[in-house]
Parts: structure tokens; sequence; C-alpha cells
């Protein structure tokens, strides 16, 4: 095999590695994001969150929510959890859960998923405040 055709080969498994990489974005490109940031305080009350792809913006429908929690630990108390219970969502790339906000305050909602395709999971603490 002669130099150049070394150096085209090179070329060629450079480029296919940089065009399968692409097909895929890392897990690091995807976080949960509030659609409403305040709730009412009291029973059944529904937080819903859009996964979104932070390098094209677009909803990610699909993925696999494992872990949720909701306490209200930016407020300083971490004991003070309350259960949350996942619910359908109303379009592609939301997720919706119901629970009991006991008392105002800021509540932390903490998620994990994994996304179709990809490896890792998506962790997420998001701030919910909880108004009389």
């Amino acid at each position: 095999m002669t130099t150049f055709n070394v150096a085209r080969a090179a070329m060629a498994v450079l480029i296919g590695a940089a065009l399968t990489g692409a097909a895929h974005a890392e897990i690091k490109n995807y976080e949960f994001r509030l659609i409403q940031p305040t709730v009412k305080t009291g029973a059944d009350r529904i937080v819903t969150v859009r996964l979104v792809d932070k390098t094209s913006g677009n909803a990610v429908p699909d993925a696999v929510v494992f872990a949720s929690r909701l306490d209200m630990a930016p407020d300083g108390m971490q004991e003070m959890a309350t259960k949350v219970t996942p619910m359908p969502g109303t379009e592609p790339g939301t997720y919706r859960f119901k629970a009991t906000f006991g008392m105002a305050g800021r509540w932390q909602l903490s998620l994990g998923a994994k996304v179709q395709g990809e490896t890792g999971t998506v962790d997420n603490k998001l701030v919910v405040t909880a108004e009389q």
C-alpha cells in the first residue's frame, strides 16, 4: 500500500467516525425544563416538564423516567418529601407528575431518565415554587 493510499484510508476512517458521532448527542446535551415554575399548594397538583435536546431545542419523546423525588431541599428541608406519581404526557416530549404540595415554598423535583439510543442518564433538579 502506498503512502497516498494509507493517507486516504486514514482519512476515510476519520470521516466515518465523525459522521457516526454526529448521529448521537451526548447525554449532557439533554435537560428537563419546567413548563410552569409555580403551583398552588394542595393535593393532586400537576407538574409538567419537557425533555429538550439543548443542541437543537427539540423536545425528546419516549424517554424512560425511572427516578423522581420531590422535596423541600431548596428551603433547607430535604426531609420534607412527598410522593410523586407519573402521569401521561399531553404532547410528545412532555412528562407530567402528580404530587401533594403540603406547604408554600420552594420544592426540588429531581428526575433521572434514559433517552432512547443514548448511553448515560439525564439527571436534573428543578425548583418548583408552591404558592398559597
